[in-house]
């Protein structure tokens, strides 16, 4: 007689993790930051069909990194249960927040039910009337939910480009200025260590944005995407030059006290850092957008 199979569940849980978890590191970035007048999402994704950013509800937004249609599946299920809470209660009960707990559900319910854990990580974003009121939750493959107050990562080398966003981002940026961020940091990345250019046909990006009566979602497109990327791009040159002198004068500036008599030493200006060498990011075989 033969010995039955036996894994233990931690083993499980474990091998299920790590398959996700490369899963979704196959895909392409998604950056999902708060701006003046509402939520930005930014996707570096060379379809035009396929889209990683769309609309739930009036107000609500989604972005989604991993197998393409398994998050499609998740997306239609979202815009199911949220015209039945507005048809059945009233508009103002379907929530970003409501949303992101039913995803986690369902993610949580799959990730332990199942055999195949989704390779899907999702974020859903709602504006709210000041910028006080926006919301992003990022939903993992295992039902982990978590609130992210200013900017969030998703796919691919994520950590590299979280790193990245937390050295430049600021709260209170205009569009201009979000957008530029955003790009430059899915630029820093997956170029061998040497940043990359992303032109916009390269790029998804819309926006929630609060100064619109209704319906908040929008996606830039076209010659609106190309110069606003121009802006962003003339405006991160214009403030790297000014940045270098102050540097470089602060470092020249003579010591006070007893030590003024001695001879000072030689400075050298601040070398630029070096950017981590990285891989090339792939795409999943199932077709990930």
């Amino acid at each position: 007689m033969t010995m039955p199979f036996y894994a233990s569940p931690e083993q499980i849980m474990r091998d299920r993790s790590e398959y996700a978890r490369k899963g979704i590191a196959r895909g392409r970035s998604v950056v999902v930051s708060t701006y003046t007048d509402g939520v930005l999402f930014v996707a570096e994704n060379a379809s035009s069909a396929l889209h990683k950013v769309s609309e739930i509800y009036d107000r609500i937004g989604f972005a989604a990194v991993g197998m393409y249609h398994e998050f499609e599946n998740l997306r239609v299920a979202g815009i199911r249960l949220a015209d039945m809470r507005g048809y059945s209660y009233d508009r103002r009960d379907v929530t970003a927040r409501a949303l992101a707990n039913a995803y986690a559900q369902t993610l949580g319910s799959i990730f332990t039910e199942q055999q195949k854990p989704y390779e899907v990580e999702l974020c859903v974003a709602g504006v709210g009337e000041g910028p006080d009121d926006d919301q992003m939750y990022r939903i993992s493959y295992d039902g982990t939910i978590i609130d992210e107050p200013s900017f969030l990562v998703m796919g691919g080398q994520a950590d590299a480009l979280t790193a990245e966003l937390r050295r430049t981002f600021t709260e209170g940026l205009d569009l201009r200025s979000a957008l530029g961020v955003a790009v430059r940091g899915l630029g820093s990345v997956g170029g061998n260590g040497a940043p990359r250019t992303l032109p916009a046909n390269q790029l998804e990006v819309a926006v929630l944005d609060r100064t619109r009566r209704g319906r908040a979602f929008r996606r830039i497109t076209g010659a609106a995407l190309t110069a606003l990327l121009e802006a962003a791009a003339e405006t991160s040159a214009a403030e790297a030059p000014a940045e270098a002198p102050a540097d470089q004068a602060a470092a020249e500036e003579p010591s006070t006290g007893a030590a003024a008599d001695a001879v000072p030493e030689a400075t050298t200006p601040d070398a630029a850092p070096e950017s981590s060498p990285t891989t090339p990011e792939e795409s999943s075989a199932d077709g990930e957008a």
